[in-house]
């Protein structure tokens, strides 16, 4: 099963992953702000993660990883 890990130090909560991804489970986190001032992106269903890895592929700070 996929999984997506965001690194919250690179990411800057710009939310190309959260339109790229096909089965939508990515959202920014308003609940946390980052030490630099962001809103993270988050999965919110890990279980329907299909891998496709569009969403680490269209990050431009490199912050996603998709493990499969």
């Amino acid at each position: 099963m996929a999984r997506i890990i965001v690194d919250d130090y690179f990411c800057k909560g710009c939310g190309l992953c959260v339109d790229a991804c096909p089965v939508q489970i990515l959202e920014l986190d308003m609940a946390t702000i980052t030490e630099k001032g962001y809103h993270p992106a988050c999965c919110v269903d890990q279980s329907k993660c299909t891998g496709c890895m569009s969403c680490a592929l269209m990050c431009p700070d490199c912050a996603i990883k998709v493990m499969r």
